[in-house]
Parts: C-alpha cells; structure tokens; sequence
C-alpha cells in the first residue's frame, strides 16, 4: 500500500508541476503580448493602424487565455478524478480489512463460547 502511497504522490507532483508551467507559460505569454503592445503604442504608425495591431494582439490574448484556462481546468479536473479514485480505493481497502478484522473477531468469541459451554457442561456433571 505504501508503494502505491509513493506512486499517487509522484503521479499528483507531476500534474502539480504541469498546471505551474503551463501558470508560467501564461504569464510569459501575458508580458510578451503586454511588451508588444506596448511596443505598438511606442512605434510611429497611424493611429488607426495602431489600434488595429492592438485590437488584433488583444483577441490573441484573450484566445490564448481562454486555451490556457481551459486546459488548467481540465488538468484540475483529471487530478481531481485522480485523487477521487485513490480515495475511493482506500475506502474499499479499509472496508475490507474491518470486515476481515470483524470475522476474525467472531470466529474468537465464538470458540470462547464454545469452550465456556464444554467448561459448563463438565464441571456440571
């Protein structure tokens, strides 16, 4: 069980460090199109071709975000399941070793008693 313990954490530290880089990449993305921007506004165009350029950076930005969150979500989702299931497994597990515990249990009492009525028996007659 502890191998499995290993492993579900190792698998969530993977999923961990994929949504933080696609979280930089995004951000990289962000300043990139900000440092673009900004470069249009600097630059000597017309002011029309200017907030064409910036208009068209900023649906780029708002799609590439939209992509971005969308897959954050999902990787959210998947561990999310992930986590779920592990949990869930544990449930079983814990179920099945108390009801194993629980026979076990049974089975003692009952040879005591058992044993408890023989005692009786014999030491009646």
């Amino acid at each position: 069980m502890h191998h499995q313990d290993d492993e579900d954490e190792r698998d969530e530290q993977r999923e961990h460090n994929g949504i933080m880089a696609k979280g930089f990449l995004a951000g990289a993305l962000l300043g990139s199109l900000a440092g673009a921007g900004a470069a249009l506004l600097l630059a000597p165009q017309s002011g029309k071709r200017t907030r064409a350029k910036i208009q068209h950076a900023g649906l780029e930005l708002r799609d590439q975000t939209v992509a971005g969150v969308e897959d954050a979500l999902e990787q959210a989702r998947a561990t999310g399941r992930h986590i779920s299931a592990g949990v869930h497994k544990q449930t079983e597990d814990l179920q099945q070793r108390g009801q194993a515990l629980l026979d076990e249990q049974k089975e003692r009492v009952a040879t005591i008693v058992e044993a408890g009525k023989k005692f009786a028996k014999g030491s009646a007659n």
